[in-house]
């Protein structure tokens, strides 16, 4: 079954390497092309994500040299894969490839100058994330003790992506900013979160959150990380069905038709078991299948999100 697999952190391991680690095959990379084969997935989103901690001077060459590495590793080497610019090309893909979308995970590289975002745009950005963890120029993240919601610029930013069918994703944004990001944004998205019912996480949405995305049409994609599955007090490794619970707590709130996968393989330093990386991808599909419909897991899989992009192709 093809699987759309929203956010993965391979770019910022390769930039790491310089460019060392071969995203055909490298074992060091959870999701590598061999195994999004080997798994089923026939989107995958590639995130640039930027470390907070470097100085100013350098985010912005960071992020460039990510995007180097995107079409100069991943896209010139692999004839199978394909870059995605518009959003109806997911539905089109020919048999065998695997599209490749370009997000970004937090706005620190363009610092004040929204120049920048345009120009992200034009090099196949098309799902930006205002913040990561802490907070930036556009609004605080899920960790950052201030608390507050998003900047002017952040909102410069959301109009910018409704001008151009961008998504905004809320995955790290703070709970005031999630508020406001779902007052403005035409195409808000959450690539990576599981529900904090079930995991107190930070990192998670409550069920308020949870359904006002999904009275919206929004989708949210569930994420693979264990402290974003499982309580911190259990015991034991998280499981597939662990992280079926989350589907299930998110269908109970209406969200069947906009549930979708976004792993963070490469991103994260540990693993549900059974989902070490992106190769067994098929495991979670049948798991998947014992409790819902063919069509209901179809739709988790890919159909809700290519559904979800339609209309953005229809309203932009």
């Amino acid at each position: 079954m093809r699987i759309i697999d929203l956010h993965c952190d391979a770019l910022a391991k390769i930039e790491a390497s310089r460019g060392a680690l071969s995203y055909t095959n490298a074992p060091e990379l959870a999701s590598n092309r061999d195994r999004l084969k080997e798994g089923g997935v026939a989107v995958q989103g590639f995130a640039v994500f930027v470390d907070p901690a470097l100085p100013g001077s350098m985010r912005w060459q960071s992020c460039l040299d990510q995007i180097h590495y995107f079409y100069a590793e991943i896209l010139e080497k692999h004839d199978d894969m394909q870059l995605i610019t518009e959003w109806s090309q997911i539905g089109k893909l020919p048999e065998g490839t695997i599209g490749a979308l370009l997000t970004l995970e937090g706005v620190d590289p363009i610092e004040n100058d929204l120049k920048r975002l345009h120009l992200l745009y034009r090099l196949g950005v098309r799902s930006v994330g205002l913040t990561w963890n802490y907070g930036n120029q556009a609004g605080d993240g899920v960790l950052e003790p201030r608390g507050a919601g998003l900047t002017s610029l952040g909102k410069e930013m959301i109009a910018l992506h409704n001008r151009y069918g961008i998504l905004t994703d809320v995955s790290h944004l703070n709970e005031r900013g999630f508020w406001e990001v779902m007052e403005l944004a035409s195409y808000p998205i959450a690539s990576h979160s599981n529900a904090r019912a079930l995991c107190d996480h930070p990192r998670n949405l409550t069920d308020e959150q949870l359904t006002a995305m999904f009275r919206r049409g929004a989708p949210v994609h569930v994420v693979y990380y264990p402290e974003f599955v499982i309580d911190a007090r259990s015991s034991g490794p998280a499981t597939i069905a662990d992280l079926i619970r989350h589907i299930d707590h998110m269908c109970g709130l209406g969200g069947e038709h906009h549930i979708g996968f976004g792993s963070d393989f490469d991103g994260i330093t540990l693993t549900v078991e059974g989902l070490e990386h992106a190769g067994k991808s098929q495991r979670l599909i049948s798991e998947l299948l014992k409790h819902y419909s063919e069509e209901q897991v179809r739709g988790f899989a890919f159909d809700n999100f290519v559904r979800y992009t339609a209309e953005i192709n229809l309203n932009s």
